[in-house]
Protein backbone atom coordinates (compact mmCIF):
# COMPACT_ATOMS: atom_id res chain seq x y z
CA UNK A 1 0.00 0.00 0.00
CA UNK A 2 1.47 3.03 -1.28
CA UNK A 3 1.96 5.79 1.23
CA UNK A 4 0.43 9.62 0.60
CA UNK A 5 3.02 11.79 -0.55
CA UNK A 6 4.33 14.37 2.19
CA UNK A 7 3.31 18.00 1.76
CA UNK A 8 6.05 19.43 0.69
CA UNK A 9 5.80 22.52 2.87
CA UNK A 10 4.44 22.12 6.83
CA UNK A 11 1.77 24.50 7.81
CA UNK A 12 4.00 27.49 10.30
CA UNK A 13 1.69 28.25 12.91
CA UNK A 14 0.05 31.57 13.19
CA UNK A 15 2.62 34.50 14.18
CA UNK A 16 1.17 36.33 16.68
CA UNK A 17 1.65 40.03 16.29
CA UNK A 18 1.94 42.91 18.74
CA UNK A 19 0.70 46.52 17.83
CA UNK A 20 2.39 49.38 19.60
CA UNK A 21 1.58 53.23 19.19
CA UNK A 22 2.91 56.05 21.08
CA UNK A 23 2.69 59.69 20.71
CA UNK A 24 5.16 62.44 23.13
CA UNK A 25 2.33 64.55 23.65
CA UNK A 26 -1.23 64.20 24.64
CA UNK A 27 -2.66 67.28 22.49
CA UNK A 28 -5.80 65.84 20.44
CA UNK A 29 -5.48 62.12 21.84
CA UNK A 30 -9.25 63.50 22.95
CA UNK A 31 -10.60 63.25 19.13
CA UNK A 32 -12.16 60.24 17.74
CA UNK A 33 -9.50 59.01 15.29
CA UNK A 34 -5.93 60.38 16.21
CA UNK A 35 -2.27 59.73 16.49
CA UNK A 36 -1.93 56.54 18.04
CA UNK A 37 -5.57 54.95 16.03
CA UNK A 38 -3.44 56.60 12.52
CA UNK A 39 -0.42 54.19 13.85
CA UNK A 40 -2.60 51.49 14.18
CA UNK A 41 -4.33 51.47 11.48
CA UNK A 42 -1.23 51.61 9.26
CA UNK A 43 0.35 48.36 11.08
CA UNK A 44 -2.79 46.26 10.62
CA UNK A 45 -3.02 47.25 7.12
CA UNK A 46 0.91 45.74 6.77
CA UNK A 47 0.00 42.75 9.07
CA UNK A 48 -3.20 41.84 6.71
CA UNK A 49 -1.27 41.57 3.64
CA UNK A 50 1.44 38.91 5.68
CA UNK A 51 0.86 34.98 5.36
CA UNK A 52 -0.06 33.75 8.83
CA UNK A 53 -0.05 36.76 10.92
CA UNK A 54 -2.34 37.68 13.41
CA UNK A 55 -2.91 40.38 15.81
CA UNK A 56 -2.90 40.14 19.29
CA UNK A 57 -6.13 40.89 21.12
CA UNK A 58 -4.31 43.28 23.64
CA UNK A 59 -3.34 46.55 22.51
CA UNK A 60 -0.36 48.55 23.57
CA UNK A 61 -0.66 52.26 22.87
CA UNK A 62 1.28 55.35 24.85
CA UNK A 63 -0.14 58.62 24.73
CA UNK A 64 1.68 61.31 26.08
CA UNK A 65 5.12 59.55 26.72
CA UNK A 66 8.63 60.46 25.33
CA UNK A 67 10.41 58.06 23.20
CA UNK A 68 13.92 59.20 25.19
CA UNK A 69 13.39 56.41 27.69
CA UNK A 70 11.32 53.08 28.34
CA UNK A 71 9.48 54.34 31.39
CA UNK A 72 6.15 54.05 29.47
CA UNK A 73 3.09 51.93 31.11
CA UNK A 74 2.19 50.27 27.67
CA UNK A 75 5.79 49.22 26.74
CA UNK A 76 5.91 47.65 29.99
CA UNK A 77 3.24 45.06 29.67
CA UNK A 78 4.65 44.73 25.73
CA UNK A 79 7.85 44.04 27.66
CA UNK A 80 6.43 41.17 29.59
CA UNK A 81 4.54 39.16 27.46
CA UNK A 82 7.32 39.43 25.13
CA UNK A 83 9.33 37.66 27.66
CA UNK A 84 6.25 35.45 28.46
CA UNK A 85 6.53 33.85 25.02
CA UNK A 86 2.61 35.75 24.20
CA UNK A 87 4.19 37.65 21.36
CA UNK A 88 6.07 36.16 17.79
CA UNK A 89 6.40 40.09 16.24
CA UNK A 90 6.68 43.73 17.25
CA UNK A 91 5.05 46.04 14.97
CA UNK A 92 5.28 49.59 14.70
CA UNK A 93 4.79 52.45 12.77
CA UNK A 94 8.05 53.91 12.55
CA UNK A 95 10.79 52.82 14.58
CA UNK A 96 11.08 56.13 16.89
CA UNK A 97 7.99 54.82 18.18
CA UNK A 98 9.65 52.12 20.31
CA UNK A 99 12.54 54.36 21.40
CA UNK A 100 14.72 57.33 20.52
CA UNK A 101 17.70 56.50 22.46
CA UNK A 102 20.63 53.97 20.48
CA UNK A 103 21.36 52.20 24.13
CA UNK A 104 17.87 51.54 25.05
CA UNK A 105 17.53 50.26 21.69
CA UNK A 106 20.55 48.24 21.66
CA UNK A 107 19.00 46.98 24.98
CA UNK A 108 15.66 45.88 23.23
CA UNK A 109 16.71 44.43 20.59
CA UNK A 110 18.82 42.17 22.54
CA UNK A 111 15.55 41.29 24.91
CA UNK A 112 13.76 40.78 21.82
CA UNK A 113 16.27 38.41 20.42
CA UNK A 114 16.54 36.48 23.16
CA UNK A 115 13.01 35.92 23.47
CA UNK A 116 12.88 34.81 19.59
CA UNK A 117 11.07 37.84 18.80
CA UNK A 118 11.47 39.89 15.47
CA UNK A 119 10.77 43.40 15.40
CA UNK A 120 8.91 45.21 12.26
CA UNK A 121 8.71 48.71 11.38
CA UNK A 122 5.65 48.97 8.61
CA UNK A 123 6.66 52.34 7.01
CA UNK A 124 10.63 51.58 7.08
CA UNK A 125 9.95 48.01 5.13
CA UNK A 126 12.62 46.34 7.21
CA UNK A 127 12.71 42.89 10.14
CA UNK A 128 15.26 42.26 12.28
CA UNK A 129 15.60 38.91 10.37
CA UNK A 130 17.25 40.64 7.49
CA UNK A 131 20.90 41.84 8.11
CA UNK A 132 20.55 44.72 5.43
CA UNK A 133 17.13 45.43 7.80
CA UNK A 134 19.06 45.11 11.28
CA UNK A 135 21.70 47.73 9.83
CA UNK A 136 18.94 50.20 8.70
CA UNK A 137 17.30 49.61 11.67
CA UNK A 138 20.99 51.17 13.53
CA UNK A 139 21.23 53.76 11.43
CA UNK A 140 17.58 55.17 11.74
CA UNK A 141 17.52 54.94 15.48
CA UNK A 142 20.85 56.94 15.32
CA UNK A 143 19.05 59.48 13.15
CA UNK A 144 16.53 59.82 15.09
CA UNK A 145 18.57 60.18 18.70
CA UNK A 146 20.74 62.62 17.11
CA UNK A 147 17.53 64.60 16.49
CA UNK A 148 16.07 64.49 19.81
CA UNK A 149 20.00 65.06 21.23
CA UNK A 150 19.83 68.16 18.74
CA UNK A 151 16.30 69.51 19.63
CA UNK A 152 17.40 69.50 23.66
CA UNK A 153 20.99 71.10 22.89
CA UNK A 154 19.28 73.53 20.98
CA UNK A 155 16.56 74.36 23.87
CA UNK A 156 19.41 74.30 26.41
CA UNK A 157 21.42 76.87 24.20
CA UNK A 158 18.43 78.76 23.82
CA UNK A 159 18.58 78.75 27.92
CA UNK A 160 21.78 79.80 28.78
CA UNK A 161 21.81 82.43 25.93
CA UNK A 162 18.73 83.97 27.69
CA UNK A 163 20.21 83.35 31.16
CA UNK A 164 23.70 85.00 29.44
CA UNK A 165 21.14 87.95 28.50
CA UNK A 166 20.35 88.40 32.40
CA UNK A 167 16.68 86.80 31.53
CA UNK A 168 14.57 84.87 33.72
CA UNK A 169 14.24 81.38 32.44
CA UNK A 170 11.18 80.06 34.19
CA UNK A 171 11.52 77.97 37.24
CA UNK A 172 10.23 78.08 40.80
CA UNK A 173 9.83 82.07 41.64
CA UNK A 174 12.68 82.96 44.39
CA UNK A 175 11.45 84.12 47.28
CA UNK A 176 11.57 88.07 47.17
CA UNK A 177 10.02 88.29 44.07
CA UNK A 178 7.16 87.92 41.37
CA UNK A 179 6.59 87.22 37.83
CA UNK A 180 5.07 90.67 36.39
CA UNK A 181 4.65 90.53 32.58
CA UNK A 182 7.22 87.08 32.31
CA UNK A 183 9.84 89.28 34.45
CA UNK A 184 10.64 89.00 38.11
CA UNK A 185 9.39 91.73 40.06
CA UNK A 186 10.54 92.23 43.82
CA UNK A 187 7.38 91.80 46.51
CA UNK A 188 8.45 94.11 48.96
CA UNK A 189 6.93 92.14 52.30
CA UNK A 190 9.01 88.82 51.00
CA UNK A 191 12.04 91.09 49.80
CA UNK A 192 12.58 92.36 53.81
CA UNK A 193 12.35 88.57 54.61
CA UNK A 194 15.49 87.98 52.24
CA UNK A 195 17.23 91.20 53.68
CA UNK A 196 16.78 89.60 57.25
CA UNK A 197 18.03 86.42 56.48
CA UNK A 198 21.47 88.10 55.32
CA UNK A 199 21.91 89.79 57.76
CA UNK A 200 21.35 87.56 60.38
CA UNK A 201 23.62 85.09 58.76
CA UNK A 202 26.45 87.86 58.29
CA UNK A 203 25.93 88.82 61.85
CA UNK A 204 25.72 85.45 63.55
CA UNK A 205 27.08 82.64 60.94
CA UNK A 206 24.27 80.75 62.35
CA UNK A 207 21.31 78.51 59.97
CA UNK A 208 20.21 77.35 63.23
CA UNK A 209 19.52 81.14 64.90
CA UNK A 210 18.23 82.35 61.49
CA UNK A 211 15.68 79.58 61.46
CA UNK A 212 14.83 80.39 65.00
CA UNK A 213 13.98 84.28 64.77
CA UNK A 214 12.13 83.41 61.12
CA UNK A 215 9.93 80.51 62.61
CA UNK A 216 9.64 82.86 66.02
CA UNK A 217 8.01 85.80 64.25
CA UNK A 218 5.87 83.96 61.82
CA UNK A 219 7.79 84.89 58.36
CA UNK A 220 7.42 81.89 56.79
CA UNK A 221 8.34 80.50 53.14
CA UNK A 222 7.54 81.67 49.49
CA UNK A 223 5.01 78.43 50.22
CA UNK A 224 4.02 79.49 53.62
CA UNK A 225 5.21 76.97 55.32
CA UNK A 226 7.98 77.01 58.45
CA UNK A 227 11.38 77.58 57.45
CA UNK A 228 14.15 74.46 57.56
CA UNK A 229 17.88 74.27 56.81
CA UNK A 230 17.60 73.39 53.21
CA UNK A 231 15.33 76.96 52.48
CA UNK A 232 17.62 79.05 54.68
CA UNK A 233 20.59 77.57 52.10
CA UNK A 234 18.86 78.36 48.73
CA UNK A 235 18.09 82.00 49.76
CA UNK A 236 21.85 82.56 50.67
CA UNK A 237 23.34 80.50 48.03
CA UNK A 238 20.96 82.30 45.13
CA UNK A 239 22.89 84.98 43.22
CA UNK A 240 19.64 86.18 41.86
CA UNK A 241 19.10 88.25 45.20
CA UNK A 242 22.39 90.23 43.75
CA UNK A 243 20.96 91.15 40.63
CA UNK A 244 22.69 88.23 38.16
CA UNK A 245 21.31 85.18 36.76
CA UNK A 246 23.56 81.75 37.05
CA UNK A 247 24.28 79.09 34.87
CA UNK A 248 26.30 76.71 36.75
CA UNK A 249 29.16 78.00 38.35
CA UNK A 250 28.90 81.43 36.06
CA UNK A 251 27.04 84.69 37.08
CA UNK A 252 25.71 87.25 34.47
CA UNK A 253 24.11 90.63 35.44
CA UNK A 254 20.06 90.47 35.40
CA UNK A 255 17.62 92.61 33.80
CA UNK A 256 15.94 92.28 37.54
CA UNK A 257 16.31 94.55 40.23
CA UNK A 258 18.38 93.42 42.94
CA UNK A 259 17.43 92.95 46.61
CA UNK A 260 20.76 93.22 47.89
CA UNK A 261 24.05 94.33 47.74
CA UNK A 262 26.58 92.79 45.50
CA UNK A 263 28.92 93.05 48.10
CA UNK A 264 26.62 91.96 50.43
CA UNK A 265 26.14 88.62 48.99
CA UNK A 266 29.85 88.11 48.11
CA UNK A 267 30.71 88.46 52.06
CA UNK A 268 27.95 85.79 52.80
CA UNK A 269 29.26 83.53 50.21
CA UNK A 270 32.74 83.72 51.65
CA UNK A 271 31.66 83.48 55.45
CA UNK A 272 29.76 80.36 54.64
CA UNK A 273 32.71 78.49 52.79
CA UNK A 274 34.73 78.92 55.95
CA UNK A 275 34.51 76.19 58.03
CA UNK A 276 33.62 76.44 61.98
CA UNK A 277 36.00 75.55 64.87
CA UNK A 278 34.76 72.03 65.91
CA UNK A 279 33.50 71.20 69.83
CA UNK A 280 35.33 69.29 71.78
CA UNK A 281 35.05 65.27 72.25
CA UNK A 282 33.10 65.30 75.04
CA UNK A 283 30.38 67.69 73.45
CA UNK A 284 30.29 70.32 76.17
CA UNK A 285 31.08 73.11 74.18
CA UNK A 286 34.14 74.50 73.07
CA UNK A 287 36.31 77.30 75.05
CA UNK A 288 37.42 80.84 73.78
CA UNK A 289 40.52 80.47 75.42
CA UNK A 290 41.41 77.07 73.58
CA UNK A 291 44.96 77.08 72.39
CA UNK A 292 45.31 80.75 73.75
CA UNK A 293 46.35 79.92 77.60
CA UNK A 294 49.51 79.73 78.54
CA UNK A 295 50.81 78.53 82.25
CA UNK A 296 52.53 81.91 83.42
CA UNK A 297 55.55 79.46 85.62
CA UNK A 298 56.53 76.90 82.96
CA UNK A 299 55.38 78.74 79.85
CA UNK A 300 53.37 75.39 78.61
CA UNK A 301 50.26 75.28 77.14
CA UNK A 302 47.18 75.19 79.20
CA UNK A 303 44.66 72.89 78.49
CA UNK A 304 41.01 73.03 78.53
CA UNK A 305 39.32 69.80 80.04
CA UNK A 306 35.92 69.50 81.65
CA UNK A 307 34.83 67.28 84.58
CA UNK A 308 30.94 65.85 85.50
CA UNK A 309 29.78 65.33 88.92
CA UNK A 310 26.32 64.55 88.63
CA UNK A 311 24.41 66.75 86.36
CA UNK A 312 26.84 69.66 86.33
CA UNK A 313 29.88 69.99 84.16
CA UNK A 314 32.96 72.02 86.10
CA UNK A 315 35.85 73.37 82.96
CA UNK A 316 38.91 73.80 83.82
CA UNK A 317 42.60 74.73 82.54
CA UNK A 318 45.26 72.52 83.33
CA UNK A 319 49.06 72.93 82.58
CA UNK A 320 50.50 70.82 80.13
CA UNK A 321 53.79 70.44 81.43
CA UNK A 322 51.93 69.25 85.16
CA UNK A 323 49.84 66.92 83.77
CA UNK A 324 52.43 65.22 81.86
CA UNK A 325 55.35 65.67 83.96
CA UNK A 326 54.10 66.06 87.09
CA UNK A 327 54.22 69.17 89.64
CA UNK A 328 57.73 69.28 90.35
CA UNK A 329 58.36 70.60 87.02
CA UNK A 330 56.04 73.72 87.24
CA UNK A 331 55.71 75.57 90.80
CA UNK A 332 52.38 76.50 89.53
CA UNK A 333 48.32 75.62 90.47
CA UNK A 334 47.79 72.71 88.70
CA UNK A 335 44.59 73.13 88.09
CA UNK A 336 42.19 76.92 87.65
CA UNK A 337 38.42 77.28 86.95
CA UNK A 338 38.08 77.71 83.48
CA UNK A 339 34.56 80.04 83.87
CA UNK A 340 36.08 83.25 85.59
CA UNK A 341 39.14 83.47 83.19
CA UNK A 342 36.87 83.47 80.23
CA UNK A 343 35.39 86.34 81.88
CA UNK A 344 38.19 88.55 82.50
CA UNK A 345 39.31 87.88 78.87
CA UNK A 346 36.06 88.73 77.60
CA UNK A 347 35.73 91.81 80.00
CA UNK A 348 39.23 92.96 78.85
CA UNK A 349 37.68 92.75 74.92
CA UNK A 350 34.97 94.31 76.07
CA UNK A 351 36.90 97.44 76.85
CA UNK A 352 38.83 97.47 73.90
CA UNK A 353 36.45 97.70 71.82
CA UNK A 354 34.58 100.56 73.31
CA UNK A 355 38.19 102.37 72.21
CA UNK A 356 37.67 104.86 69.53
CA UNK A 357 39.12 103.15 66.79
CA UNK A 358 40.32 99.86 68.09
CA UNK A 359 38.50 97.84 65.31
CA UNK A 360 39.84 99.38 62.51
CA UNK A 361 43.23 98.52 64.19
CA UNK A 362 42.04 94.86 64.55
CA UNK A 363 41.54 94.88 60.78
CA UNK A 364 44.51 96.44 59.60
CA UNK A 365 46.87 94.46 62.07
CA UNK A 366 44.43 91.00 60.73
CA UNK A 367 45.14 92.35 57.27
CA UNK A 368 48.96 92.60 57.34
CA UNK A 369 48.97 89.29 58.51
CA UNK A 370 47.35 87.76 55.98
CA UNK A 371 49.33 89.82 53.41
CA UNK A 372 52.62 88.79 55.24
CA UNK A 373 51.12 85.14 54.58
CA UNK A 374 50.37 85.95 51.28
CA UNK A 375 53.49 86.95 50.49
CA UNK A 376 55.44 84.11 51.80
CA UNK A 377 53.19 81.42 49.85
CA UNK A 378 53.71 82.85 46.26
CA UNK A 379 57.68 82.87 47.25
CA UNK A 380 57.70 79.50 48.27
CA UNK A 381 55.35 78.78 45.20
CA UNK A 382 57.48 80.21 42.29
CA UNK A 383 60.28 78.67 43.09
CA UNK A 384 58.09 74.46 43.15
CA UNK A 385 57.79 74.78 39.42
CA UNK A 386 61.45 74.40 38.61
CA UNK A 387 61.86 71.79 41.35
CA UNK A 388 59.12 69.69 39.84
CA UNK A 389 60.64 70.39 36.42
CA UNK A 390 63.93 68.75 37.55
CA UNK A 391 62.42 65.98 39.69
CA UNK A 392 59.98 65.09 36.59
CA UNK A 393 63.40 65.33 34.09
CA UNK A 394 65.11 63.05 36.65
CA UNK A 395 62.21 60.71 36.82
CA UNK A 396 61.81 60.38 33.02
CA UNK A 397 65.90 59.86 32.72
CA UNK A 398 65.59 56.72 35.40
CA UNK A 399 62.57 55.05 33.59
CA UNK A 400 64.72 55.50 30.07
CA UNK A 401 67.74 53.73 32.17
CA UNK A 402 66.05 50.81 34.02
CA UNK A 403 64.99 49.70 30.50
CA UNK A 404 68.50 49.71 29.18
CA UNK A 405 70.20 49.14 32.64
CA UNK A 406 71.70 45.43 32.68
CA UNK A 407 70.05 42.87 35.18
CA UNK A 408 72.90 43.64 38.24
CA UNK A 409 71.95 47.22 38.28
CA UNK A 410 68.24 46.96 37.86
CA UNK A 411 67.63 47.13 41.30
CA UNK A 412 69.79 49.91 41.80
CA UNK A 413 68.38 52.21 39.22
CA UNK A 414 64.53 50.81 40.78
CA UNK A 415 65.61 52.40 44.12
CA UNK A 416 66.71 55.93 42.97
CA UNK A 417 63.70 55.82 40.42
CA UNK A 418 61.47 55.22 43.30
CA UNK A 419 62.76 58.11 45.03
CA UNK A 420 62.63 60.34 42.71
CA UNK A 421 58.85 59.35 42.09
CA UNK A 422 58.68 59.73 45.28
CA UNK A 423 59.94 63.71 45.72
CA UNK A 424 58.31 64.54 42.59
CA UNK A 425 54.75 63.61 44.30
CA UNK A 426 55.85 65.64 47.25
CA UNK A 427 56.77 68.41 45.36
CA UNK A 428 53.39 68.25 43.82
CA UNK A 429 51.26 67.97 46.67
CA UNK A 430 53.46 70.80 48.20
CA UNK A 431 52.21 73.36 45.42
CA UNK A 432 48.41 72.08 45.51
CA UNK A 433 48.13 72.76 48.94
CA UNK A 434 50.04 76.08 48.77
CA UNK A 435 47.58 76.95 45.81
CA UNK A 436 44.96 75.67 48.49
CA UNK A 437 45.53 77.87 51.59
CA UNK A 438 46.43 80.75 49.27
CA UNK A 439 42.86 80.21 47.70
CA UNK A 440 41.49 80.06 51.71
CA UNK A 441 43.18 83.51 52.34
CA UNK A 442 40.42 85.10 50.46
CA UNK A 443 38.13 83.45 53.38
CA UNK A 444 40.73 84.54 55.57
CA UNK A 445 39.95 88.06 54.58
CA UNK A 446 36.48 88.03 55.07
CA UNK A 447 36.64 86.97 58.35
CA UNK A 448 38.84 89.70 59.32
CA UNK A 449 35.76 92.27 57.72
CA UNK A 450 33.24 90.17 60.17
CA UNK A 451 35.56 90.15 62.90
CA UNK A 452 36.35 94.18 62.66
CA UNK A 453 32.68 94.89 61.90
CA UNK A 454 32.04 92.32 65.38
CA UNK A 455 34.25 94.35 67.34
CA UNK A 456 32.58 97.63 67.09
CA UNK A 457 29.24 96.07 67.54
CA UNK A 458 30.57 93.86 70.71
CA UNK A 459 28.05 94.70 73.01
CA UNK A 460 25.34 93.91 70.99
CA UNK A 461 26.84 90.75 69.24
CA UNK A 462 28.38 89.11 71.85
CA UNK A 463 25.60 87.51 73.78
CA UNK A 464 23.61 86.46 70.39
CA UNK A 465 26.91 84.89 68.79
CA UNK A 466 27.20 81.08 68.59
CA UNK A 467 29.78 79.43 70.70
CA UNK A 468 31.92 78.63 67.77
CA UNK A 469 31.66 82.25 66.05
CA UNK A 470 33.17 83.50 69.20
CA UNK A 471 35.78 81.44 69.09
CA UNK A 472 36.29 82.89 66.00
CA UNK A 473 36.35 86.45 67.09
CA UNK A 474 38.12 85.65 70.38
CA UNK A 475 40.75 83.97 68.57
CA UNK A 476 41.08 87.01 65.81
CA UNK A 477 42.00 89.59 68.53
CA UNK A 478 43.37 88.03 71.24
CA UNK A 479 47.08 86.70 70.79
CA UNK A 480 47.51 85.08 74.23
CA UNK A 481 45.98 84.98 77.44
CA UNK A 482 49.09 84.46 80.32
CA UNK A 483 47.84 83.01 83.66
CA UNK A 484 49.57 83.46 86.61
CA UNK A 485 48.44 80.76 89.22
CA UNK A 486 50.09 82.50 92.13
CA UNK A 487 48.76 86.10 92.11
CA UNK A 488 46.06 84.67 90.62
CA UNK A 489 46.03 87.10 87.47
CA UNK A 490 45.63 87.06 83.63
CA UNK A 491 47.70 88.63 81.63
CA UNK A 492 46.05 89.67 77.94
CA UNK A 493 47.46 90.22 74.87
CA UNK A 494 45.53 91.64 72.48
CA UNK A 495 46.02 92.88 68.71
CA UNK A 496 47.16 95.96 67.88
CA UNK A 497 46.61 97.25 71.75
CA UNK A 498 49.15 97.06 74.82
CA UNK A 499 48.47 93.75 77.06
CA UNK A 500 46.33 94.00 79.72
CA UNK A 501 46.82 92.59 83.11
CA UNK A 502 43.93 91.61 85.47
CA UNK A 503 42.73 89.96 88.71
CA UNK A 504 41.16 86.80 88.29
CA UNK A 505 37.95 86.75 90.80
CA UNK A 506 37.10 83.61 93.36
CA UNK A 507 39.39 81.71 91.83
CA UNK A 508 38.90 78.06 93.35
CA UNK A 509 41.79 76.04 94.85
CA UNK A 510 42.84 73.66 91.99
Amino acid sequence: MRRPAKALVDASPAKRCAIYTRKSTSAGLEMDFNSLDAQREACLAYIARQDGWTVAEDRYDDGGFTGANIERPAFQRLLDDVEAGKIDIVVVYKVDRLSRSLLDFAKLMDRFGRAKTAFVSVTQNFNTADPMGRLTLHLLVSFAEFEREMIASRTRDKVVAARRKGKWTGGPVPLGYQIVAGKLAVEDDEARIVRNIFGLYEAHRSIVRIIDELNAVGDATKKRRLWRKDGVLRVLKNPIYAGFTRHEDERFPGEHAPILDPAMFDRVQALMSRPAPALNRRGEGDSILRGLARCGDCGAAMIVENARRGARVYRYLRCDTAQKQGTEKCTGRTRLPLDPVEGVVVGVLREAAGVPGFAETVREALQSRIDARRGELVREAEALPKAIGEASSRAHLLTMGLVEAPDGAKAVVKKQLEEACALLQAKEARLAALQRESRGLVGLEVDADWVARSIGRFDELWAVLTDANRVVLVHAVVEEVVLDSKREEVRVALVGARPKQARVPAVEAG
